[in-house]
This record gives C-alpha cells, structure tokens and sequence, in this order.
C-alpha cells in the first residue's frame, strides 16, 4: 500500500477489514474506471450531530461522475464520525467530518496521482458563491466564478460546474455557449439528468424543437421522478406552445401526445 493511502487509512480511522479488501484498495486503476462505485454516507443521529450533511454536500461536490454519493443508516462505530463506506469494496472510513478530509479520500481513492484535494475544494467553493451569485440574478459574475473552477480542472465535479454555467448562460443569453457546456457535462456524465434538462433548454432557446424533446425525454428515462415537477411540466407546456405556434396547430409531437398521460402515471 502506498504511503498517502496508509496516512489515509491511519487518519480516517479505516475499521479493520480482512487483508483481501485491503488489497482491492491498492487497485487505483478499478476504483477510478468502475461504474457503479458509491460512497454511503451515514446520516444517523451521531454521525449527524457530528457534521455527516457537510461531508454529504462536500463529496457531492468533488466526486467524479462515475462514483455515486448517497446518504444511509447506522454503519455502526458511533462516536467515531462522521462515517461513510466505499462500495462495492466494503471499505468503511471514520472521522470524516471536514470537507478538507473528505476532498482528501475521493481523491486517493480515485484519482490518478497528482491531483490535489485542494483544487477541488477551491472549485467548490467557487461554485458555492456563484450559486449565491445566480440566486441575486448577477449572471455575468456567477460565470466568472465558474469559469475560474472550470480553469483549475479539478479531478471531480466538473459536470456539475459545466451543468450550472449551461444555466448561467441561458440567462445570459448565449444559447450556443449553453448547450456546449451542457455537452461537456453529458460527456462526462452521459446519464447526468439535469445536463439533459439544460441541453433541452438550450436546444429550445435555439428553436430546435425535436431535439429540445429528445434531450427532455432522455433525461425523463433517466430520472422518472421528474415527471412530477413543476419545472419540467413547465418545460414540456412551453415547448409544446412553441410547436403549436410554428406548426400552425396541424402537426402535434410524439411529446404532446405522450408526456400527459407519463406526467399522471403512479
């Protein structure tokens, strides 16, 4: 084992495991290119009180598109939190309760050697303040923040930062710019939903109808839960205006005909 994945284990409080998981660790190049990786993190009372919603926020954040990021239950060891557990290798790690802790695991357990935790975090936090940014609707800074995070590369979340400049820029007005960044999330992440959602957008905003459907139904097969939500039902009405306007009301779309009965289905 490498020594900055035994400072890890030493420092995070890894919980003792059999020597074949421990081995499994040392396969950088499975941890990196699996689908299906996850990181659980415990949400119980103790682990709570001890900051778990932070480190949830934070590895949502830093996490590469590839490795899934869910709250759970009690992974036992209370007291000694927050903890979380790296599947499908059972990998259990505790005291993870600062983002700078959190950062630290997701990169070397995932990336290639050198990245650093901390370009990740300062992505983060760029991100975080061009949120606030985009909620006052000062849309030209909160694209400079996230230009900035987009030029420090870091090793995890650059869908969701390309995902968020797509929006900025719809409200901007640079519709090209748009759907480039919501092509480069979905390059990163291809089953990204809400990169879906603002290709649809951008393809909208460009009167490329059949290809706004197209990018609102796939993101629909890959989220059905969306079906309920405001926001996309209001999509879907705004789209279909727009088609009944060109159209002249004589062609409908497969989208008009099908989506009401999808939005009612329990």
């Amino acid at each position: 084992m490498n020594s900055s994945r035994h400072n890890l284990l030493l420092s995070c409080g890894h919980a003792p495991s059999p020597p074949v998981k421990r081995c499994r660790l040392d396969c950088r190049v499975k941890a990196q290119l699996t689908e299906g990786m996850e990181i659980r993190v415990c949400s119980n009372r103790s682990c709570r009180r001890q900051g778990s919603f932070q480190t949830l926020e934070t590895l949502y954040g830093v996490a590469p598109p590839n490795v899934t990021v869910k709250s759970c239950g009690c992974l036992g060891r209370c007291g000694g939190g927050p903890n979380l557990v790296v599947l499908p290798d059972g990998l259990i790690f505790g005291h993870c309760g600062t983002a700078a802790r959190a950062a630290e695991l997701v990169v070397t357990l995932f990336a290639e050697a050198g990245h650093d935790p901390k370009t990740c975090l300062d992505a983060l936090a760029l991100r975080k303040r061009a949120d606030i940014e985009f909620a006052n609707r000062n849309f030209t800074q909160a694209e400079l923040l996230l230009s900035q995070a987009i030029d420090l590369k870091p090793f995890g979340g650059m869908h969701i930062i390309f995902k968020c400049r797509s929006f900025v820029r719809l409200e901007l007005g640079n519709y090209s710019g748009a759907l480039e960044d919501a092509e480069e999330a979905l390059a990163l992440a291809p089953r990204y939903s809400e990169a879906c959602i603002c290709q649809g957008d951008a393809f909208l905003a460009l009167n490329k109808f059949d290809l706004a459907e197209q990018s609102y139904l796939t993101s629909l097969d890959i989220e059905p839960s969306i079906r309920h939500s405001k926001s996309f039902k209001a999509r879907v009405t705004n789209l279909q205006e727009k088609l009944a306007a060109v159209n002249n009301h004589s062609v409908r779309s497969s989208f008009i005909l099908e989506y009401p009965s999808k939005v009612h289905e329990k």
